[in-house]
């Protein structure tokens, strides 16, 4: 069983940065993939980024250019920096770690609220 334990959100203006993080209680460099998701109210949740083992990285057209995935092997921790937030990206985060096809697993989610 792996905890994962997202933090870092909070009321941020538009324009303004975050950065989440995701502290796993297990190697976080052997899951084959870890991910961001958000979900809005009344909306589906949606994948923001993803970085594999290898280290490669994919993001949703809607955050490019703006957020950035890392992550700190020694730590145990996945981060999510976020840049010139918009109003849109007001959601629950959730970080997700898959290592298998039978091992995958779910944050507690942390609210991020772009609100002036």
């Amino acid at each position: 069983q792996v905890q994962l334990v997202e933090s870092g959100g909070g009321l941020v203006q538009p324009g303004g940065s975050l950065r989440l993080a995701c502290a796993a209680s297990r190697s976080i460099f052997s899951a084959d993939t870890t991910s961001w998701y958000r979900q809005a109210p009344g909306k589906e949740r949606e994948l923001v980024a993803s970085i594999s083992r290898g280290s490669s990285t994919n993001y949703a057209y809607s955050v490019k250019g703006r957020f950035i995935i890392s992550r700190d092997n020694a730590k145990n921790t996945v981060y999510l920096q976020m840049n010139s937030l918009k109003p849109e990206d007001t959601a629950t985060y959730y970080c997700y770690a898959y290592y298998s096809w039978q091992e995958d697993y779910w944050g507690q989610g942390t609210q991020v609220t772009v609100s002036s």
